[in-house]
């Protein structure tokens, strides 16, 4: 039985934690020898019932319980801390994650516990195992993690089960930190970047590969910042192309020089997948917030990334900075439309916990939700009425425009004008008329469309059908909407599609018939992707 757990709640079963594979892999390293094997790594997904997750942990009967602290599990993990001490006292709790690194008087979870690590843990996290199982005992309660060079720390890539590398995500880092300081996230207090050596992480990548593992999401901010790295990265899994590899990396918006071009352009489709952080186009936000970008570039490269290679490209924006209006916003929004990214990831601002995005508060009237994820909910420039509006604009938008499922009637939605202002019309509409913002069948989905661009748009029925008919065709789809009945006809199945599979193809639907993957497969990397984006 191990003496250690060492636990948390992911989103969902396809994420990996590497935060944990990180402490496993130190434990003997920085904890003495044969800390590792009295340590048991599980995971949950923040779905489980807190009961059924202490039970579990407690059927193991560990003496140190750490858990991983995320912003969307504090409120499930909460709970099951408060079940833990209430059933075993003496087992001791030790936090640690970027939700309780900063402002933890503030927290429940954090008086709760016996202890928490506040910023790398690799280090500090088995030193306080070894001290609590042999002592001394700890005095402090809250511990400031030690921050090592990188070479002291072991790699966590060993760490990954056959079963995480045929089912699961695989999360990897070439590098730590960032050398920016956009005010909204948490990399703005690192004071730089830094880069594992080389010949060491592709080593590691090197061994992944050959046992198995064909998702890679590289969780650096900034994974082309240092060209020569990103060059070696790219070519090696260019080496070692498979019909079911496929990585993912958050770029830089503004450099992406011939270098990268030359090899991006060489991938084919369905296996690169580009996070490029927009924000805002907004100048005088951008300078509010210290994010230093240059838009004229960010929209050369953007451009290229679509026309010029067969990457998927996921581009950000954020609602609700300090100074934005909603003239503003919609002006970024119809830039960043015109620009044609597969998806436009529509977020709203949130207050992540010692993120320098709180100077603004009382300039700005920045009005938080207290509670998880701690969502802008008004402004000085944006009042808490826009704000629920575009709230739901974001839900809709991921449920029409970047499910895939509608190119053809998007189209029609979108053009001509503003691409922003006709999604808004539309969501209000659709609010207005069903007063909901999730748990639609596919088929209503179909109907409501063709009902706003036929009454409230004014297009002609025959183009509209046309549109709808195409989309509803290509997803697979095996239901009837009323609108498209006479078309479809009557001997056609009305078994309506499960709402569950209305993502499914959402990004790899454009790429699917070149990669000659079955449809098992076409699933799973479809939903690899999904995560790898929403991650």
């Amino acid at each position: 039985m191990p003496r250690i757990v060492l636990a948390t709640l992911n989103a969902k079963y396809i994420h990996a934690s590497l935060g944990l594979r990180y402490l496993l892999a130190n434990m003997d390293l920085h904890g003495g020898p044969g800390l590792r094997a009295q340590t048991q790594l599980r995971e949950f997904v923040i779905q489980q019932r807190p009961m059924q997750i202490v039970e579990e942990l407690l059927a193991l009967n560990p003496d140190v319980i750490g858990l991983g602290i995320y912003i969307w599990n504090v409120v499930e993990t909460t709970q099951v801390v408060r079940l833990l001490k209430t059933l075993r006292p003496g087992i001791k709790i030790v936090l640690g994650g970027p939700e309780v690194s900063f402002e933890t008087g503030e927290q429940e979870i954090c008086r709760l516990a016996d202890h928490v690590v506040t910023g790398w843990g690799d280090v500090s996290f088995p030193k306080l195992c070894r001290a609590l199982l042999d002592g001394p005992q700890p005095l402090m309660k809250i511990i400031a993690g030690e921050q090592p060079a990188l070479e002291a720390l072991a790699l966590p890539y060993g760490e990954y089960a056959a079963e995480d590398l045929a089912k699961r995500l695989l999360y990897v880092e070439a590098s730590r930190g960032c050398p920016f300081k956009c005010e909204f996230c948490l990399s703005s207090l690192d004071k730089t970047a830094w880069a594992f050596d080389l010949d060491v992480f592709m080593a590691e990548m090197e061994t992944l590969y050959q046992r198995g593992a064909r998702n890679f999401k590289f969780v650096d901010r900034t994974f082309n910042l240092k060209v020569e790295n990103s060059v070696r990265i790219l070519q090696f899994f260019l080496d070692r192309m498979a019909p079911d590899l496929f990585v993912h990396f958050e770029v830089v918006p503004d450099s992406l020089p011939d270098r990268l071009k030359v090899l991006i352009a060489q991938f084919p489709a369905g296996s690169l997948q580009f996070e490029v952080g927009i924000q805002s186009f907004n100048p005088e936000v951008q300078q509010r917030i210290s994010r230093k970008q240059d838009n004229a570039r960010t929209a050369d490269n953007l451009r290229w990334l679509v026309n010029e290679s067969q990457a998927h490209v996921h581009a950000d924006l954020i609602f609700g900075l300090p100074g934005e209006t909603l003239e503003s916003f919609a002006e970024g929004f119809d830039r960043l439309y015109e620009l044609a990214p597969h998806e436009i990831q529509f977020g709203i601002l949130k207050r992540l916990r010692g993120t320098p995005i709180t100077r603004h508060t009382a300039e700005f009237a920045m009005a938080y939700d207290p509670q998880t994820p701690y969502t802008i909910l008004q402004n000085s420039t944006i009042d808490f009425v826009t704000m629920q509006r575009i709230n739901r604009f974001a839900r809709y938008w991921e449920m029409l425009a970047n499910s895939g499922r509608f190119a053809k009637a998007l189209q029609l939605l979108l053009e001509p004008g503003s691409a922003f202002g006709h999604f808004l019309h539309f969501s209000d509409w659709l609010w207005a008329s069903t007063a909901k913002i999730h748990e639609f069948a596919p088929e209503k989905l179909v109907d409501l469309l063709f009902e706003h661009l036929t009454n409230l748009r004014g297009l002609a029925d025959a183009e509209v059908r046309s549109a709808l008919l195409s989309d509803y065709l290509a997803s697979g789809a095996r239901g009837r909407p009323h609108c498209l009945a006479d078309v479809l006809g009557a001997t056609r199945s009305v078994a309506p599609l499960r709402a569950g599979r209305q993502g499914a193809e959402r990004q790899g639907r454009h790429v699917n018939q070149q990669s000659g993957l079955h449809d098992d497969a076409v699933h799973h990397r479809n939903a690899i992707q999904k995560a790898a984006a929403a991650a």
